[in-house]
């Protein structure tokens, strides 16, 4: 998922920049170039393809993904060259709006939200691409949330859920079992802090990611972003009781560590995770490996829920969409039938431990050995919520959350005025569309 963001990722914090890939199909090499992909050649249409890296290093850049997959790609189609510019999560949005604003768009682009620009006219319709199987595999959530207007035009290329991650060592010590309430959390972070575990329950509400965490936690409340009309409630009436009881119960006893949950980033709270530091906190996949290189023994259960277990947990999807401008419809549509095979769409997954956006590829996962790690996330995904992407509004919205919402279990701080403040700020961006 970071990911919304992004899917996960957004998982972790790049640290090695932009590169860019460029396939030579004639001599059968693939450089490193620097920047984006450089056309030419004789191929009869190039692709420039702009992507994001899923990578934590240089060992497993996305660029070795989209390498390979080109390189398959073009031993069959001799006259079509697909350019990848593959770029960080901090950079790969901006890098695409800056093109599309210097009227230069890519063919192709892989980044966190497609919505602005299918609501201003410059994307193609999926189904104006893909095969009807093909279109047909995709995840049905998924495909509903890559629709502006009942019509989609993102097209999901990578998803994540979010599970309770608990730190199995420091629950021993404790005599604890894994909460299925929010009380039974609440007892836990008590039992931990006085075993004085440093985050009993970390709540990163940090301008990171603060969207998921918030999101997360209103669906177990009974809430969301959204009512089941698809207006936004950010100041619902449940709503506003999930937060109040985080800032009376959790927060307000100190049960969510030394940093203040509006500061603390979800790439810190992994990484207090992984090193022992924290009892329990919501996480994604990539969380799995983190955890599993530094030694902690972790278990993974649903999100709890006011009275039992959340009814529904946060889906997180990333998006490929294709832009008009230039062209090349049936190029495109044929490299993207391509993509989205049941095979490549496998390998990305299990390279990145992602969920497949395809019924195809989550019943071959589910099937096989390999998935058994990501079973609780793919159990959950066809169940989960995701965020209201399809509103342009929601880039606003998301933007104000982050910068905000941190402010609602602050000491001072309440929940009913900053959720209201959230829903003015929704209300306002929905009105200027």
């Amino acid at each position: 998922m970071a990911r919304s963001a992004g899917v996960g990722a957004r998982q972790v914090q790049r640290q090695f920049g932009t590169r860019a890939i460029a396939v030579v199909s004639v001599l059968g090499l693939t450089g490193v170039l620097g920047g984006c992909g450089v056309g030419g050649g004789s191929s009869d249409v190039t692709l420039r393809l702009v992507a994001a890296d899923y990578g934590d290093s240089a060992a497993n850049s996305s660029e070795k993904y989209w390498a390979d997959l080109v390189e398959r790609y073009e031993s069959e189609h001799p006259d079509v060259k697909i350019d990848v510019s593959v770029h960080s999560w901090n950079d790969v949005d901006r890098k695409v709006k800056e093109m599309v604003d210097a009227g230069d768009p890519p063919d192709l682009a892989q980044i966190g939200a497609y919505a602005d620009y299918a609501a201003e006219g410059k994307l193609y319709k999926a189904g104006d691409l893909l095969s009807i199987p093909v279109q047909a595999d995709f995840l049905s959530q998924l495909a509903t949330a890559g629709e502006v207007n009942s019509v989609q035009y993102g097209m999901p290329f990578a998803s994540s859920t979010r599970v309770l991650f608990y730190n199995k060592k420091l629950f021993a010590e404790a005599g604890l079992t894994p909460p299925k309430t929010w009380d039974d959390l609440a007892a836990n972070a008590e039992a931990l802090k006085a075993e004085g575990v440093k985050y009993p329950y970390a709540l990163p509400l940090g301008p990171e990611e603060a969207q998921a965490e918030t999101m997360q936690w209103l669906l177990s409340g009974g809430g969301g972003y959204t009512d089941i009309t698809g207006i936004y409630s950010v100041d619902s009436v449940q709503n506003v009781q999930t937060f109040t009881w985080l800032k009376d119960e959790l927060v307000g006893k100190g049960l969510t560590g030394p940093v203040a949950p509006g500061k603390l980033n979800r790439a810190d709270a992994f990484a207090a995770f992984a090193a022992g530091d924290v009892g329990m906190l919501n996480g994604h996949p990539s969380l799995m490996g983190m955890a599993e290189k530094k030694g902690v023994e972790f278990g993974m259960v649903p999100t709890p829920g006011v009275d039992g277990e959340s009814p529904s947990t946060l889906g997180v999807a990333d998006w490929m969409m294709a832009f008009n401008k230039n062209g090349h419809r049936d190029q495109v549509g044929d490299f993207l039938n391509f993509v989205y095979s049941e095979e490549n769409v496998l390998d990305f997954s299990r390279e990145y431990n992602l969920l497949p956006v395809t019924i195809s590829a989550s019943r071959a996962m589910a099937a096989s050995d390999e998935g058994k790690d990501l079973k609780p996330f793919l159990d959950q995904l066809p169940t989960s919520e995701l965020y209201p992407v399809g509103n342009t509004s929601w880039a606003t919205v998301n933007a104000a959350v982050k910068k905000q919402i941190g402010k609602a279990v602050a000491p001072n701080g309440s929940p009913e005025g900053v959720l209201g403040g959230l829903q003015a700020t929704a209300t306002r961006a929905e009105s200027a569309e």
